[in-house]
């Protein structure tokens, strides 16, 4: 079987230095909050090109605090809206309802599958305050137009960057092309731990303070408490974890663009959908495949065609945020497109290591499809 990620082989490449990492953590005492987490912390916002990265337990956590971090600020009150893509992963939601603020789905480009900028001036109100961006399956959304948008409006802009570590906007990498952004270190992701982890990028300095604070008990001195805050840190074996692998991200990208481009200058079943066209991948900078996402009418049937030769699937994601039981008292509207996309979806297999010969039988599979 052909894995959807096989995640033990891309962290056995760097099997050794994630061994002398571990070692040191261990043998230096200090577990918490220690040079580890100080040092990737510096790595990662030079690489993103931010002013401050922020540690944090997981991305789910990372956009919650940043929200609570504007309320704190006076910048978000309960009830405010917060315009959000009504077919990203519900973590996106979950921490806007968290933070007691009303969640505006709005539809994607059927195309990019990221938020279309023509929907969104539709849905705001005067209590619009934040335009979330989810840059899904690792392709930054319209950054240019959701900014223009914003200024307009005078809206806060919230990167949601947990599947676009490395994207990049006219030189710009994701995490620094709005007013705060969240990460997740998921070891699924681009760039992830051997366990949970995430991040909050920001040039606001201070965001950035309250942030830090909240996620430490809201303390910003020991045994001082500025805030009811939560604990939510990187932990410091995983930030070291994480440094080997920020090393390497870049060339990973680059090997995920190559299983990108093979796939859609050699995948021709007329049943299938692309995500991008052979013709245009000329400037991929945008896109950091963490999925390869395809769309076809017979979704259910392709899936279980590949599962019986050979090839491991997924769908990213089945069941939209407002069809979840968790949010039946919460929505009540029907969105078309975010609906369809769920019925179409299938995302394939694609890794930094994945192998030619891996992926010619997953191009030469689908293509047998009929």
């Amino acid at each position: 079987m052909i894995p959807f990620l096989d995640l033990q082989g891309v962290n056995a490449q760097y099997r050794e230095e994630l061994i002398q990492v571990a070692t040191n953590v261990i043998d230096s005492g200090w577990y918490v909050q220690g040079s580890q987490v100080t040092a990737f912390e510096s790595e990662f916002a030079d690489y993103c090109g931010t002013k401050h990265c922020i540690g944090v337990a997981n991305g789910l956590d990372a956009l919650v605090l940043i929200l609570r971090a504007y309320k704190e600020l006076g910048k978000l009150r309960d009830g405010d809206e917060i315009i959000v893509p009504a077919n990203t992963y519900i973590a996106s939601i979950l921490a806007i309802t968290e933070n007691n603020l009303k969640p505006i789905l709005v539809e994607p480009n059927v195309d990019t599958f990221n938020l279309d900028p023509d929907l969104i001036e539709q849905a705001i109100t005067k209590d619009t305050k934040v335009i979330l961006a989810v840059h899904l399956y690792g392709q930054l959304a319209d950054m240019a137009a959701i900014n223009a948008i914003a200024e307009k409006y005078n809206l806060l802009v919230i990167e949601d960057s947990a599947q676009a570590h490395g994207a990049e906007l006219n030189g710009q990498k994701s995490g620094n092309l709005g007013d705060a952004s969240g990460f997740s270190f998921y070891p699924g992701k681009n760039l992830g731990a051997l366990g949970d982890a995430g991040a909050v990028t920001t040039n606001d300095d201070e965001l950035a303070d309250v942030i830090r604070t909240l996620g430490n008990y809201g303390s910003h001195k020991k045994y001082e408490n500025l805030y009811q805050g939560v604990n939510s840190r990187l932990d410091e074996i995983q930030a070291g974890f994480l440094r080997v692998k920020l090393r390497h991200l870049d060339n990973e990208i680059e090997q995920r663009r190559k299983v990108a481009v093979q796939y859609t200058s050699s995948i021709k079943n007329p049943l299938i959908k692309l995500p991008i066209k052979a013709l245009d991948v000329k400037d991929l900078s945008n896109h950091v495949f963490h999925l390869f996402v395809i769309q076809t009418d017979r979704r259910d049937e392709l899936q279980q065609f590949l599962s019986e030769n050979g090839v491991q699937t997924l769908i990213h994601y089945p069941i939209p945020a407002h069809q979840q039981k968790a949010y039946f008292d919460l929505f009540d509207v029907d969105l078309i497109s975010t609906e369809e996309l769920s019925q179409k979806i299938l995302s394939l297999p694609i890794s930094p290591v994945m192998t030619n010969e891996q992926i010619n039988s997953v191009i030469r599979v689908i293509n047998d499809f009929k």
